[in-house]
């Protein structure tokens, strides 16, 4: 579980002089022009947005461009794969997502790069929930009458995902498996057509990132029966935490989540002084307001919280698609 007030205030401990807009550069230090920041998604979705604003940032207090790179392919690991083997100068990054980080390594048969060894990383970056969203048509009550209804029919009730093995999927998936329950899975060819699916009333639920969902819960075409958060969000105060609904839910918890990673063997100095920029990126005000029109929260994380954070993730999402037999669609 990301803690967003324990990861920020550990930040406070780095040295000054890393802290300092400037980062006390001096002639031939890094970075001495522009640095590449891969994306492995195509342009427009909430990892390309993060990368953008981010960079906006870096861009201006450390005084080189930051240029996005949109690198998509399969599920995310060409980019993951770009970086892995690129320079570790400084000069090639990487924004991912745990779509791919932590999902992927269990859906493909071979990713050309070893996940946890593959890269340096410089930390946890942001999270955008995902809201388990209901057609109001088929879904007149909340979450324990949507649980009691998929009891009551096993494996009948639809719901939307943005493809077999999508993260959407996978949210839905451990979901039946801690509430005990069997429910339709009806995959479609991304976020777009799933939550098209989900207004029309083609399936009851869908998990929904909340770029895509809180404008479909203000308008009333869908609402949400409840967050993958640990607790409530600002963002949709009104709207129950998953754990809340049933005890068998204690714990349960999935969003979308973002770090940045760099080429294994990144010199030691340079590491440093990116993970300090960073983590003050993350914290300046007009960061924080653009990441909040996107329904993102920065949330941050140090280098050595990375190892820890990725071993859980890769335990937890490999045991639900073991579980499941599932495979990238």
């Amino acid at each position: 579980m990301i803690n967003r007030r324990r990861v920020l205030a550990g930040t406070a401990t780095l040295p000054a002089a890393l802290l300092a807009p400037s980062l006390a550069l001096g002639q031939g230090a890094w970075p001495g022009r522009s640095v590449s920041v891969i994306v492995p998604w195509a342009a427009g979705g909430s990892t390309d947005f993060l990368a953008r604003v981010l960079c906006q940032r870096l861009g201006a207090d450390l005084g080189q461009p930051f240029v996005v790179e949109n690198r998509p392919g399969a599920s995310g690991t060409v980019g993951h794969g770009a970086v892995s083997r690129a320079r570790p100068d400084g000069y090639t990054l990487l924004i991912g997502a745990n779509g791919t980080y932590a999902m992927a390594p269990h859906l493909l048969d071979s990713l050309g790069y070893d996940t946890e060894t593959g890269f340096t990383p410089v930390g946890l970056l942001a999270r955008t929930p995902i809201f388990f969203g209901a057609n109001p048509r088929r879904v007149p009550g909340g979450m324990a009458e949507f649980i009691a209804a998929a009891r009551a029919e096993p494996g009948r009730v639809p719901y939307a995902s943005s493809g077999a093995g999508s993260s959407a999927h996978l949210a839905a998936e451990l979901f039946s498996i801690m509430a005990g329950i069997e429910l339709l899975h009806v995959p479609y060819r991304g976020g777009g057509p799933a939550a098209q699916a989900l207004v029309a009333g083609e399936v009851a639920m869908g998990p929904t990132d909340a770029p895509t969902a809180l404008p479909l819960m203000r308008g009333g075409q869908i609402k949400a029966i409840g967050v993958g958060l640990p607790a409530r969000t600002a963002q949709a105060p009104d709207v129950p935490t998953i754990a809340e609904s049933d005890p068998r839910l204690a714990g349960f918890e999935c969003s979308a989540e973002f770090c940045m990673l760099a080429p294994p063997g990144q010199p030691p100095e340079i590491a440093a002084r990116l993970t300090a920029a960073v983590q003050a990126a993350l914290r300046h005000p007009e960061v924080v307001a653009r990441l909040a029109e996107g329904a993102i929260e920065p949330v941050g994380g140090s280098p050595t919280e990375w190892g820890p954070y990725l071993s859980r993730e890769l335990a937890k999402w490999g045991d639900v698609i073991r579980a499941r037999n599932i495979r990238a669609g």
